[in-house]
């Protein structure tokens, strides 16, 4: 045999050793999840988990904690954190610069009001005959992960979502579900909107007959232990708690008085009692959907709530959270061993986050640890501006809104009186950044030009969206905290949020590098053999994956 027949048959022999190999790789590739199933926690800081660690049962935290993949350095890199805004980048996996959603709303220079994120009375409510359903998704100018599994497999995935606020469900659900269902307050029913559904499924209301958040109001709120053995939380009738109306705030709740106090089945969204019904719906719909039943992969998002409104008037130190995180886990624990029993043991992919995380009370930091922390008036700033504004340009309406760390002015009259727009959103900004507890104050037009964003300003940018955020935004000292005279902001400085994978195709550990939550899209296209949405803006956890 001549050296070049050698040759060639040991070239041969080794191509065809790694094409065995290649074959047997592919071979141990696991199978695409029939189910995706996410569990977003509203208000959830990271260090719940560890905190009531010794609280939890065995198979609801620690169970996906311990089997499951941690991402313990997962942040929302915007400034404006809100539960709509973040749930909105998690699932389209674009900041609010792209998505549109700067926050629970936005001052619409063409209507000259304020305009909520998600309401639209274009459509009707389906499922009850209030107005609570009055929503769409029309707002949101992404696509979400939900709208890319359908549009990949021609419409045969099935989508959809559980919440007990309709933006929290629409913004997760995105355009093209098949369903996304809140709770409505008025009347105790799970609802959705006619930008969804025509018909409301009979299940559901079948599911709503049985008056299940009714029967949780004929009952009190106590706590799973004795108050001694909650020794991760402040006393229970700790005197900086302003609780439920401002006057209730030591267990046991009359479940009753407090929804006659809130006027209304609001309150359920502050109680655990809200994520139980969340998880019974869910279970209900994946029986009567079918889901994880057919050859594509399905999408289902539960969101619970962790105090909702209710979150500053207790804070993350309280007994009400505490409990509240226990009786969690037991839902969580419970819903997974729903999961099992429908689809095998881990044979899904499961992931739990949250939209948006909390900070601690300002007042418990401040008088518990001498933390330098204060309060911001929005209202005082903004007066103290327009007189500036006034003494500077004359007599005029120079400001129409302030909302969020975000300031409005009448472009209009600017326009007007012949003002370079630049000149005053710069004059206004620097006036503002002397402000005690003012951080930075920023002109839309730096933010727009891209002339600040190293740091700290990557946030402004992120979260700035022409025609629908301010001309000027501001961001706050650590530990200061706005007082808006005229409504309750659920503000948080704090942008770190759990992140937990488990299940199907997941490589149990903990990774610890810096990631973004908009990480979280990519990655389960990847784990599903989709396509990534063109324009993501994050990557791939590739450490999660088998």
């Amino acid at each position: 045999m001549s050296i070049k027949h050698l040759s060639f048959l040991l070239i041969a022999s080794l191509f065809f050793s790694v094409s065995l190999q290649a074959q047997k790789n592919r071979g141990n590739t696991p199978p695409t999840p029939n189910i995706v199933v996410g569990i977003i926690v509203e208000n959830m800081r990271p260090d719940y988990i560890p905190r009531f660690w010794n609280k939890f049962q065995s198979d609801g935290f620690k169970r996906i904690t311990e089997q499951g993949a941690v991402c313990s350095n997962t942040h929302i890199e915007q400034l404006i954190q809100s539960a709509p805004s973040g749930m909105a980048t998690l699932y389209t996996g674009v900041y609010p610069s792209t998505h549109g959603i700067i926050d629970d709303g936005w001052y619409n220079r063409l209507k000259s009001k304020y305009v909520d994120c998600t309401t639209d009375d274009y459509f009707t409510t389906v499922g009850s005959d209030s107005r609570e359903g009055n929503c769409s998704a029309r707002g949101l100018l992404a696509e979400t992960l939900g709208d890319k599994m359908k549009l990949f497999t021609k419409g045969k995935s099935k989508v959809f979502s559980i919440a007990l606020n309709p933006s929290s469900a629409i913004l997760s659900a995105g355009h093209a579900a098949n369903g996304a269902f809140w709770f409505d307050t008025q009347t105790g029913n799970m609802i959705s909107s006619s930008y969804y559904i025509s018909a409301f499924p009979n299940w559901v209301r079948d599911f709503n007959m049985k008056k299940i958040p009714q029967s949780f109001f004929n009952n009190d709120w106590n706590t799973l232990l004795l108050k001694s053995n909650y020794e991760e939380s402040v006393a229970d009738n700790y005197i900086l708690e302003k609780g439920f109306s401002g006057k209730w705030n030591t267990f046991p709740y009359d479940m009753g008085k407090l929804q006659k106090g809130a006027e209304s089945m609001k309150v359920l969204k502050a109680t655990p009692f809200g994520n139980s019904l969340v998880r019974q719906f869910a279970e209900n719909l994946v029986e009567q959907e079918k889901l994880g039943a057919g050859q594509t992969p399905d999408l289902l998002t539960l969101v619970f709530s962790s105090m909702d409104y209710e979150n500053s008037s207790f804070g993350p130190s309280s007994v009400e959270m505490e409990d509240l995180y226990m009786r969690m886990d037991q839902d969580i624990a419970g819903f997974l061993h729903f999961l099992d029993k429908k689809f095998g043991n881990g044979k899904y992919l499961f992931f739990l986050t949250s939209n948006v995380s909390s900070s601690y009370n300002q007042d418990y930091l401040k008088e518990d640890f001498r933390m330098p922390t204060g309060t911001f008036n929005p209202q005082s700033a903004v007066a103290l501006l327009k007189s500036y504004l006034n003494i500077t340009y004359g007599q005029g309406e120079w400001i129409l809104d302030y909302s969020n760390q975000q300031i409005y002015l009448n472009q209009r009259l600017i326009e007007q009186r012949k003002i370079k727009l630049e000149e005053i959103q710069e004059k206004a900004a620097s006036f503002l950044n002397e402000f005690e507890g003012v951080k930075t104050v920023l002109p839309a037009f730096q933010v727009e030009y891209g002339l600040s964003a190293a740091g700290e300003m990557k946030y402004f940018q992120n979260s700035y969206r022409p025609n629908r955020s301010g001309d000027i935004l501001l961001s706050l000292e650590q530990g200061w905290t706005p007082v808006n005279k005229y409504r309750k902001d659920n503000y948080t400085e704090n942008n770190q949020v759990p992140l937990i994978w488990y299940g199907q195709n997941i490589k149990a550990g903990e990774i610890g590098k810096k990631l973004s939550i908009v990480n979280v899209v990519p990655t389960i296209c990847r784990i599903l053999s989709i396509p990534t949405p063109e324009f993501v803006e994050g990557e791939c956890i590739q450490e999660i994956i088998w």
